[in-house]
């Protein structure tokens, strides 16, 4: 009699590990998927980070860069400037002068002093501002970001 309990027991447990292998063995085969998958995704991840830090760099230099002194001059020709629509402006977008100065590419004093009136912008400077002046709140604030980026 015990050593039909033997035999039971053992025929027990090799039936029990051949059913943990089986589920095991499928496991396996799921989690490896799963890996590579995840290596996959992060080689995905590491091309588009790379791709969109190349173009913020392209956008921050399209966005700063200065136009030509021929151009500068055409358009500070046909432009007016107004202390107080500067200030409306700048009121409307709901940025500091600090931080409009960077969109213009002037220092923050500068517009300061454009607004009370105690100097103007140059042909170069002027140029620069009316390139901002027709912003929107969204684009000047997007323009913020990638400047400061």
């Amino acid at each position: 009699m015990a050593q039909l309990a033997t035999v039971l027991k053992q025929e027990i447990r090799r039936l029990a590990r051949r059913e943990i292998t089986s589920a095991n063995s499928t496991l396996r085969k799921q989690s490896a998927q799963y890996r590579r998958d995840v290596a996959d995704l992060k080689r995905q991840v590491a091309d588009l980070t790379r791709r969109l830090d190349f173009l913020e760099r392209q956008e921050k230099r399209r966005i700063t860069k200065t136009p030509s002194p021929q151009a500068a001059e055409r358009v500070a020709e046909n432009a007016r400037f107004s202390p107080k629509w500067l200030s409306s402006h700048r009121k409307k977008l709901g940025l500091s002068a600090a931080d409009y100065s960077k969109l213009v590419g002037v220092s923050g004093l500068t517009i300061y002093n454009w607004e009370h009136g105690k100097s103007k912008p140059r042909a170069k400077q002027l140029a620069q501002w009316v390139a901002v002046r027709d912003l929107g709140k969204r684009e000047a604030l997007k323009r913020l970001d990638m400047i400061e980026k």
